[in-house]
């Protein structure tokens, strides 16, 4: 239901995070420049069938390939908020900024609890 895994990524991982929620990496990288990426945090609705569905997402893509990406690089860096597989909410959380960076900025705002909840890259809140 609603879950959009990365797809043609050069590389794609998961981690678990708790019993029923997990982190997941989709990145694409030509000439050691980062072209696209997809940074999500999932939440399990069925763990035993592997149905998961996104709650927080970040991406990227240079080509304009999705409908869904946006180019950091001109965009900058954005979270979108998702509840029950329809997005609810999208916050600008950088000026434009290369894509490597943007990489990191987005794992490193995932990892912080707070702001992936609420999208906010200062204080934590809406």
């Amino acid at each position: 239901m609603g879950e959009k895994k990365p797809r043609d990524y050069d590389r794609e991982f998961t981690e678990r995070v708790g019993r029923r929620s997990r982190r997941r990496l989709g990145v694409a990288i030509e000439c050691g420049v980062v072209t696209r990426f997809v940074v999500q945090l999932e939440y399990g609705r069925n763990i035993v069938e592997d149905e998961w569905e996104e709650v927080v997402r970040y991406d990227h893509d240079s080509k304009g390939s999705s409908e869904a990406a946006h180019d950091v690089t001109e965009d900058g860096l954005h979270i979108d908020i998702y509840r029950d597989g329809a997005k609810i909410e999208s916050h600008e959380l950088t000026p434009p900024l290369p894509s490597n960076i943007a990489l990191n900025r987005a794992e490193e705002h995932l990892r912080e609890p707070s702001k992936a909840t609420y999208g906010d890259s200062k204080n934590g809140t809406r």
